[in-house]
């Protein structure tokens, strides 16, 4: 008998769900028995090992000599696709790596289930890629190959916010118009949907999808903003040469504030590029201070930094930043405003799709019955705050953050793979 799951790979966390013999969606743990795991692995150079998830994180953060990959979903649909990654004496293709967690993943489900997986339907955001259908079709193609890699024989796709909708339905007691906004890691997505106990039991749900549109805009994206804005700085970003004619080159400051992007500092092209811009610089100490982390190969544990502390911001009006680097220790104050002003781009970029998926629905604000908030991102106060204003009249639904798309995807399995499917 075919055994179907959803898979929800997302840029920051990864879920796995199941349908029960009762009918109930459940989630299956991945991870020291919880249901999340964080979509990071951790080669290790002392004893040549691959540790994934939370414990990659935790080898990763005492310290351990190796190479950390996290928000390997970004790297979809763009040219970083192709490269490779070194790792001692081995190099390993970004598509090879996917296909080292999404293994993981299934083996971690199927020694909970007791069964061998064959089917799956995986979620996608509406754009792996904005305005570019061409690479939005190769990204969907690429993870396609690397979940096949893993011994699938039957895979479909289902739109994350889609996913999200299926799982809220199962509580809804009468027709209802809904905007399901889902903001991950990597993108935001957004759906009118009609949802009813009635249109529930069909299997084809096409025509209650009255709109989807989503922009490439997430949580590592207000990380790399934030840290762009407010710890950057201190590592000379945005200071003069010593000419006083032009500042200093942004791309290596970017880079570093860019979780898939850090390990193209580590070579000795790169180095050699920032001590001549050090030698330049009018700021030497602060770039000294930068080339001492890439020397250390701190990227990933400084962007892992700001990460928290834009999460503290969520239940704190301000915090304290700080990260050592040898002698030297990075410190900047960030209040609420200053990470409200450094999103107020993206913040306008959600506002925009949410303006067009409303516009493509042929309906008002006012008209939407229930607003679905799902996705980590929706905890951060500049956008859930937004998007409330939005929608004043509506009822506000929070699901669980990081596994209503699980749910929904598994739903989704059953019905495309399930018995009497057909």
């Amino acid at each position: 008998m075919t055994q179907a799951c959803g898979l929800d790979f997302g840029t920051s966390n990864s879920t796995m769900g199941r349908v029960g013999a009762d009918g109930v969606p459940q989630l299956l743990a991945l991870e020291t028995g919880k249901p999340t795991i964080p979509s990071v692995l951790f080669f290790s150079f002392e004893d040549d090992t691959i540790r994934f998830g939370r414990e990659a994180v935790a080898e990763y953060v005492t310290g351990a000599d190796g190479r950390l990959m996290r928000s390997l979903k970004s790297v979809l649909g763009t040219a970083l696709i192709g490269d490779s990654t070194r790792v001692k004496a081995r190099s390993y293709g970004f598509i090879e790596i996917l296909g080292l967690f999404i293994a993981q993943l299934k083996a971690r489900a199927e020694g909970e289930l007791g069964e061998t997986l064959d089917s799956v339907v995986c979620g996608r955001p509406v754009h792996f890629v904005d305005d570019d259908p061409v690479a939005d079709a190769a990204a969907q193609d690429q993870l396609e190959g690397a979940v096949r890699a893993q011994g699938y024989k039957h895979i479909d796709f289902q739109f994350e916010p889609i996913a999200a909708a299926l799982d809220y339905e199962r509580q809804v007691r009468s027709e209802k118009l809904a905007l399901i906004v889902d903001l991950g890691g990597g993108t935001s997505d957004f759906s009118v949907v009609r949802v009813s106990p009635e249109r529930a039991r069909a299997s084809d749900r096409s025509g209650d999808i009255l709109s989807t549109a989503g922009v490439h805009v997430g949580g590592t994206d207000f990380d790399r903003l934030l840290s762009m804005a407010k710890i950057m700085p201190e590592l000379g970003l945005g200071t003069m040469t010593k000419d006083g004619k032009r500042h200093l080159p942004v791309a290596p400051y970017y880079d570093l504030s860019t979780w898939h992007r850090i390990n193209r500092l580590y070579n000795a092209q790169a180095l050699r590029d920032l001590r001549g811009t050090r030698r330049e610089a009018q700021a030497a100490a602060r770039v000294d201070t930068m080339i001492a982390l890439i020397e250390d190969r701190l990227g990933h544990r400084l962007v892992g930094a700001v990460e928290a502390a834009k999460i503290e911001l969520s239940d704190a009006d301000g915090t304290e930043f700080t990260f050592p680097v040898r002698d030297q220790i990075v410190t900047a104050s960030i209040s609420i405003a200053d990470f409200t002003t450094a999103l107020t781009n993206s913040v306008e970029r959600i506002e925009a799709t949410i303006a067009e998926t409303l516009r493509r629905a042929g309906i008002t604000a006012d008209q939407i019955d229930s607003l679905i908030l799902t996705g980590g991102s929706t905890q951060v106060p500049a956008i859930a705050s937004r998007l409330e204003a939005l929608f004043p009249s509506a009822e506000l639904v929070r699901t669980d953050v990081l596994g209503s798309v699980g749910l929904g995807l598994a739903m989704d399995a059953l019905r495309k793979f399930g018995p009497g499917a057909a």
